[in-house]
């Protein structure tokens, strides 16, 4: 009997094993400068031209949280997009580098229209060696997450969510019979437009809704000192830049604009605020009914930004936060196919381009999808792209390649278990344009073979997939 109570006793004193330790929840972040060099093609538009100011700088937005148990890293880069290898390259690095598992690490890209180009010289050959500046980036993204990973400290984390509806307008419109132009196809088939003018009496109604909700996960100090922000808002970019300027569009501005409501200037480690590209494949900053004012450099930047800024602030209000949270992280290789041109199409676009030029000129619309529709014609009849999915506590978070409608959107939004949730557009690769089928059997601009590179059943693919994923992390 002696020697049981000794035992006992014994057993007692002995230190706490890990398991029975309190959990610490602890994050991190920093930013990495992505600025390229000045003279570099600025990639927004059809006709890229060279870069010959930098107005403020691009960045990777890195955050890292970890709950003992778990670790994950959220990066968001002041990018129009980067191609799978770079993301690919950044993902080994900071593998190697910091033992994070791949589907730990979720990359974006802002879409800034007023950037140089990740995307490599040929959008449609995959696998292609790095270029100077991609590589740059990837290893740049991957410094950014290990300097965030150094700042790492105990926090607390939560969630909230506000709406901003004044600034996101759905871009694509029908028009009344008749007023359809042609397409680069020679077609007039389409059934709506993408950006058809503003006040235009040829206006009928938009083409699908938007989305205005500002999602947002806040990590701050035990003592309430704010760390990080996370925002995510679907809005495509808001341009307005002065000629040939570099910018990381509003996106950058509203986070200065956060950190200066937060009073969180000046701190070491320094506040980061990042603010991801939502399901804005079909929104943008147009009003179409109203006419357009002329306005400074960056004045609409700004104003959107504030806003948008203030609404975050005011939600931030009213977060409860948690000392600690579950994590999980889910990457998937999903295959879909692409759009194959037709032999007609193929025909077409060579006749097109055998066409003499008789004076040097920018190439038209219609010899700019004559060698996409080639393009397309080499790419891989099937794919596999990456699709990902993260949980934060009750927060769940995915992952698109593309430049995502917001119904798709929505719909993850509505079948999510997790609330609130929402999706990184442009994460972990660049496939072009996602319609639904719906939107796909209306046309226009973001369905145009080229602009549009997976198959018209991809977005009910990578939904379904999405869910699956989201299901196993809850």
């Amino acid at each position: 009997m002696r020697t049981l109570l000794l035992l006992l006793l014994s057993l007692l004193t002995l230190p706490l094993a890990a398991a029975d330790k309190p959990r610490q929840f602890r994050a991190g972040a920093a930013t990495s400068n992505l600025t390229p060099p000045i003279g570099g093609a600025i990639i927004g538009g059809f006709h890229p031209f060279p870069s010959t100011h930098i107005h403020d700088e691009l960045n990777a937005r890195c955050l890292v949280l970890d709950n003992g148990e778990t670790r994950l890293a959220i990066v968001v880069c002041d990018l129009l997009g980067a191609s799978r290898e770079v993301f690919d390259e950044a993902r080994k690095l900071v593998t190697e580098e910091t033992g994070l598992p791949g589907a730990h690490l979720l990359m974006s890209a802002t879409h800034t229209h007023s950037a140089t180009s990740a995307l490599g010289t040929n959008r449609f050959q995959i696998n292609n060696p790095l270029d100077p500046y991609q590589a740059f980036v990837a290893r740049r993204i991957a410094d950014g997450v290990r300097r965030a990973m150094n700042n790492l400290a105990p926090a607390r984390i939560g969630w909230g969510t506000g709406s901003e509806p004044r600034h996101v307008f759905n871009r694509r419109w029908f028009l009344k019979p008749g007023t359809m132009p042609m397409n680069p196809f020679g077609s007039t088939n389409d059934l709506v437009k993408m950006n058809p003018g503003r006040a235009s009496k040829d206006l009928d109604k938009p083409a699908g809704p938007t989305d205005p909700e500002v999602c947002l996960l806040s990590v701050q100090t035990p003592e309430g000192r704010p760390i990080a922000v996370l925002a995510n808002y679907s809005l495509h970019y808001v341009g307005g830049v002065g000629p040939g300027h570099i910018s990381a569009d509003y996106f950058a501005i509203f986070c200065d604009r956060l950190q200066e409501l937060l009073h969180a200037d000046r701190q070491t480690p320094a506040f980061v605020g990042l603010l991801a590209n939502g399901t804005s494949g079909n929104i943008n900053n147009i009003d179409f009914t109203q006419p357009g004012v002329k306005q400074e450099n960056y004045a609409q930047m700004r104003l959107v930004a504030n806003d948008l800024a203030q609404v975050a602030f005011t939600a931030l209000q009213g977060i409860t936060y948690h000392d600690w949270v579950p994590l999980g992280g889910q990457l998937r290789e999903l295959e879909v196919g692409t759009r194959r041109p037709t032999p007609e199409q193929i025909n077409r676009a060579k006749e097109i381009l055998a066409r003499p030029k008789t004076l040097p000129r920018a190439a038209t619309l219609e010899e700019i999808y004559a060698e996409r529709t080639l393009g397309m014609a080499q790419y891989p009849a099937r794919l596999n792209i990456p699709i990902q999915a993260l949980r934060v506590g009750d927060v769940g978070i995915t992952g698109i390649p593309c430049e995502t409608f917001v119904e798709t959107g929505l719909e993850l939004k509505a079948r999510n278990p997790f609330k609130p949730s929402f999706t990184h557009s442009i994460a972990n690769g660049y496939y072009g344009y996602l319609p639904t089928p719906e939107q796909h059997r209306l046309g226009g601009y973001e369905t145009w073979l080229g602009t549009n590179r997976l198959e018209e059943q991809g977005s009910v693919k990578i939904v379904t997939a999405l869910l699956e994923m989201l299901a196993k992390l809850k």
